[in-house]
């Protein structure tokens, strides 16, 4: 009998000391035959052992201990996590709307490791207006119309020429021009040097170079007309006024109208273009507001009729109209006015992109 209940209490003293042993393991290495799952500051290792014993297979079963000797996963400077339905999530540390697999979501922003990630266009081509140093070339000119180019008072003209065909110089009026010795060409202080004013009845070889730039912004207006598969039909039907324009190709069936400020905000070889099939109009004092590195040589807008800046606002891109460009008193623009009929100015600062 006392030999029986000793030999029953070595076997019980044998097997917690084999648990406590394998405890001890999982303890000391995270884990032993489970795996150590960490979610947060902490680390959970499930452990299951077979303890064999000599009077049959006895299972023991420890769950749910705290693994001490191992570091979780955010300890050791990873966040990765496993939920409950054995999914692992990531954060990549980039700046922007993150997806599930925490990558960016939005294309021109920086990465943890500050370097930017590379912008993603939508291919558009730009309107080719011609070299900006070709007096052949609609893109040498700041101002280039056909019939009249009229300026009250002040205007400062910079970064290019002022050109009118097939109209004579006496339909550009308020500029004080002064002809040069040369018959070519004009000078005048509304004009920033080295900028000139072009007419055709000017001597050789201006009439032949404004023909061709002529011909050039009526190639350039009906590139821009004809553009295929708009990426936004009539959006907010022609009211632009508060809205930030992503690069694209836009098209309107009406006027349209800039109320409010508007952004557009993209990469620098980014490209607009508008397309309006009647007027553009912008109201007094709004600002029209580059971001992201736009560029005002990449915005293109083709006008089918008027084009007006009103008083005192703020314009950026290249106008190409049909008919008019006409810039109300001390309005401002930061691009080209190109237009088969005339261009009125009232003090107005117009700079080349």
């Amino acid at each position: 009998m006392n030999y029986r209940i000793s030999l029953s209490l070595l076997l019980v003293v044998g097997c917690t000391i084999t648990q406590n042993n394998d405890t001890g393991a999982s303890e000391g290495t995270g884990s032993q035959s489970g795996t150590s799952q960490g979610s947060g500051d902490s680390g959970t290792a499930q452990v299951t052992d077979a303890v064999p014993t000599s009077g049959g297979d006895t299972t023991g079963t420890t769950t749910d201990s705290e693994s001490e000797g191992g570091q979780s996963d955010s300890q050791a400077g990873t966040s990765t996590g496993i939920d409950a339905t054995g999914s692992t999530s990531s954060s990549s540390g980039e700046i922007g709307g993150s997806s599930s697999s925490g990558e960016s979501s939005s294309s021109g922003e920086s990465s943890s490791s500050g370097e930017p990630v590379e912008c993603m266009g939508k291919g558009l081509k730009p309107v080719d207006l011609g070299s900006s140093n070709d007096l052949a070339a609609a893109g040498n000119y700041v101002l280039l119309a056909k019939t009249a180019i009229t300026n009250v008072t002040g205007s400062a003209i910079s970064d290019g020429d002022i050109g009118l065909s097939p109209a004579a110089a006496t339909f550009i009026t308020g500029f004080s021009m002064i002809l040069d010795p040369s018959g070519a060409f004009s000078t005048s202080v509304s004009v920033v040097p080295p900028g000139k004013i072009y007419a055709a009845n000017y001597a050789v070889p201006t009439p032949a170079n404004l023909t061709t730039a002529v011909g050039s912004m009526q190639t350039a207006y009906t590139d821009a007309a004809g553009r295929k598969n708009p990426d936004f039909l009539d959006l907010k039907s022609g009211n632009l006024g508060g809205l930030t324009l992503e690069p694209g190709l836009y098209k309107f069936g009406s006027t349209v109208l800039i109320p409010a400020d508007v952004t557009l905000e993209g990469c620098p070889d980014d490209v607009w273009i508008f397309q309006i099939d009647n007027d553009l109009d912008i109201s007094a004092a709004k600002n029209m507001i580059l971001a992201g590195g736009a560029q005002a040589r990449n915005i293109f807008w083709q006008v089918a009729g008027q084009a007006t800046i009103h008083a005192n606002a703020h314009f950026e891109g290249i106008i190409l109209s049909k008919t008019g460009i006409t810039l109300q008193t001390e309005a401002s623009l930061h691009g080209r006015a190109l237009a088969q009929s005339m261009i009125a100015l009232d003090d107005n600062a117009v700079t080349a992109p």
